[in-house]
């Protein structure tokens, strides 16, 4: 299953090889051409013969550690990369670097720790990777400063409809965009599987600087918050409600013609949707909107439980809608709609 061996990957900002070669080998049969920048932003071309120039854009990277220094003891010290809570990193099982060696984030025992220190969020100063090695020498074998390291997740089922997983944020994404380039198209699209995005956007507005697309389209894995401690309002999305479309976030304001389309085709086609009721966070579409003369733009995402932490859920329900909204977008497109 495509969506399990890029959950799996290993993709931290800045290190996305992994789910490049991936996502290449997947789909070496269904796309003719392909494209690579500096910042190593993959990009699918699928030239067509009359239409607009469409970008499809999800992001490959996730949230992870990088290692800043190595103790005489053995144990690494790091700094996040991305939006990572401190409380979701205590105790959790990790692999650092090239040579994939297996760690576990380390603190205090709550045995040693003083009575005010027990009511407090353990600052990233108190925490550390051991890897199991006995001293500075010893790690360093194995490890080096600037090494990156991610959570060991292992993708797997809940139940017949929802999975869990890491980085589904955006390899959700990205397992989307992907079945939408098993087919062809009239006009020409591009697939942008973009770089850095949790920290900072970056491979998005080099790709859409390139490309020149006249619309965009993001694809995404997004907050879903229908825990019982929120009050309904505050879901953000509710899993198993449907693909989530954003009206607005902190990066963008999506443009309501193409919002006004997937509505309409959502309806005619008995595709439960919902729009996202939050506007914190930013997605690729800020850069992308912002780009040149400025480019009109669409979030489409999947939602999914406890983003940005070591395990996430979704639906497949709603990732198959998602990837059946978004096709019908595309032949819509064929048919006529324009910006």
């Amino acid at each position: 299953m495509l969506l399990k061996r890029l959950s799996e990957a290993f993709g931290p900002s800045g290190c996305e090889g992994e789910v490049r070669d991936v996502l290449t080998k997947e789909l070496e049969s269904y796309v003719p051409s392909w494209q690579r920048d500096a910042l190593g932003n993959l990009i699918a071309v699928k030239l067509g013969t009359q239409g607009p120039r469409v970008m499809l854009a999800a992001h490959m990277d996730e949230c992870g550690l990088m290692v800043s220094s190595i103790d005489k003891s053995g144990l690494l010290r790091f700094r996040k990369v991305g939006g990572l809570d401190d409380r979701v990193l205590v105790s959790k099982h990790v692999i650092v670097g090239s040579k994939r060696v297996a760690g576990v984030i380390g603190a205090k025992a709550i045995h040693l720790q003083k009575p005010e220190e027990r009511n407090q969020v353990i600052p990233l100063s108190g925490l550390y990777i051991d890897i199991g090695a006995k001293s500075k020498e010893e790690a360093e074998k194995l490890v080096k400063l600037g090494d990156y390291a991610v959570f060991a997740t292992e993708f797997g089922y809940l139940s017949d409809t929802v999975v869990k997983g890491k980085s589904f944020d955006d390899r959700a994404g990205c397992a989307v965009l992907a079945e939408v380039l098993r087919e062809n198209y009239a006009f020409t699209l591009y697939g942008a599987f973009t770089v850095q995005e949790e920290i900072g956007l970056r491979g998005a507005g080099v790709a859409a600087y390139a490309l020149e697309p006249d619309f965009a389209v993001v694809l995404e894995g997004t907050t879903c918050n229908d825990l019982p401690s929120s009050e309904e309002h505050g879901y953000c999305t509710s899993l198993g409600g449907g693909p989530a479309i954003t009206v607005m976030d902190a990066s963008v304001v999506s443009d309501r013609r193409m919002i006004r389309e997937l509505e309409r085709l959502a309806r005619e086609n008995d595709i439960p949707v919902q729009f996202k009721r939050s506007i914190t966070g930013g997605t690729d579409a800020g850069r992308i909107n912002q780009t040149k003369e400025g480019i009109p733009v669409v979030v489409i995402s999947v939602p999914c439980r406890y983003i940005h932490s070591p395990v996430s859920m979704l639906s497949l329900k709603d990732f198959e809608y998602t990837v059946k909204l978004v096709k019908l977008f595309l032949r819509s497109i064929e048919g006529g709609f324009v910006i």
